[in-house]
């Protein structure tokens, strides 16, 4: 592992292939397995991710957008790939890409059959996205035998999957609305087997659920924060291995008077002499403006030091008084020794943000 001479996020992807194997250890040999690598794959490489996820026989992709799946096509992907949120101005670029729209409402529904009768196709895969308590997207219990008609009278759409979208699957508080919830998607499915008549896929478990809730996998699981080396639990954490790193260097080091001031708006103000090293990178780069003030550390040569005064857009100061260091020298913002979740509570806020916020101006670099 090379030593970082820039801001560079290191994407370990021995680390990945640990995490799907771990999870996929947790279902059934049969149940298949859906990566979710939406959003840059959580901030680090769609492409790169799903390449290496493909190689290790991953059944499916699911991505938010239509552009996002198509980015994976065009990087060599040929595995089935779900679209999560289609949009009716996408439909014909998401069929001529063989990406398979999760669809959610009668009005997309009708929209996606027009636009396929448009294109000539046949029994074009699909996936029925249903309601059960997150409250986002999706049909009603009760639209189900209106939606039936409607697929049953043409040829050019068929249904393939079913879907739900859990709300709390990692909060212990929580199991009776999960365990609710899994009730009226399996009262769903068990409607639609018998109004369809074939055979369709049924997911519904994000990672958390596959840990917590191994009875409800259905037929697919999907994860997606989980390959990155999180759980939303300390004992999943443990068992997990972060995929992504932040690196940076020191740029400069300055002392600094006691009295004198770091920084915009002078949000620092030093008690007595103080040794500061200034890092390149801020909230341009998704580091924000919440994790200074003194309220998150980094880490330089082994030590935890504290990010002072307010974020730059392409700055940070952090104390480095008591501490040896020179310009030049690694920082360490987060990572495996420094997880991203940690460092994310600091501020309030959770690993997905802060992963997924990181700018795509920060150079990726793969290991392993």
């Amino acid at each position: 592992m090379a030593k970082a001479e820039e801001t560079v996020l290191e994407i370990d992807l021995k680390a990945l292939g640990h995490n799907y194997r771990y999870l996929r250890s947790k279902i059934k040999p049969e149940t298949k397995f859906m990566a979710v690598v939406k959003a840059y794959a959580y901030g680090s490489d769609s492409v790169a991710i799903a390449k290496h996820l493909q190689g290790l026989g991953v059944d499916y992709f699911a991505v938010a957008y239509v552009n996002e799946g198509i980015t994976l096509r065009d990087g060599g992907i040929t595995t089935p790939i779900l679209v999560l949120h289609p949009q009716k101005i996408h439909f014909k670029t998401l069929i001529e890409h063989r990406l398979e729209p999760s669809i959610y409402s009668k009005a997309i529904l009708a929209d996606f059959i027009a636009t396929a009768q448009e294109m000539n196709t046949l029994d074009y895969p699909i996936h029925l996205k249903f309601n059960t308590g997150l409250n986002r997207l999706g049909f009603s219990a009760d639209e189900l035998p209106e939606i039936s008609t409607l697929i049953q009278q043409q040829k050019v759409v068929k249904v393939i999957a079913m879907l739900s979208h859990l709300a709390a699957t990692e909060d212990s508080n929580e199991t009776d609305f999960t365990n609710l919830q899994l009730h009226r998607f399996d009262a769903i499915c068990q409607k639609a087997d018998a109004l369809f008549k074939i055979k369709i896929l049924k997911h519904v478990l994000n990672t958390s659920g596959i840990i917590n809730y191994p009875n409800a996998q259905y037929d697919m699981v999907r994860s997606g924060i989980g390959l990155y080396g999180y759980g939303n639990e300390p004992h999943v954490d443990e068992a997990l291995r972060p995929v992504m790193t932040l690196k940076t260097i020191i740029s400069q080091k300055h002392s600094i008077p006691s009295g004198e001031s770091v920084g915009y708006n002078r949000k620092y103000k030093s008690n007595l002499e103080t040794i500061t090293a200034t890092l390149p990178l801020g909230h341009a780069d998704g580091i924000g403006r919440q994790y200074g003030q003194g309220k998150t550390f980094v880490s330089i040569n082994g030590n935890m030091v504290p990010i002072i005064g307010n974020v730059c857009m392409d700055m940070i100061m952090v104390d480095v008084t008591n501490i040896e260091c020179q310009e030049g020298d690694e920082v360490i913002i987060f990572g495996k020794e420094l997880p991203a979740n940690k460092f994310s509570q600091t501020a309030e806020t959770i690993s997905y943000e802060l992963l997924t916020g990181l700018s795509q101006r920060i150079k990726r670099v793969l290991i392993n």
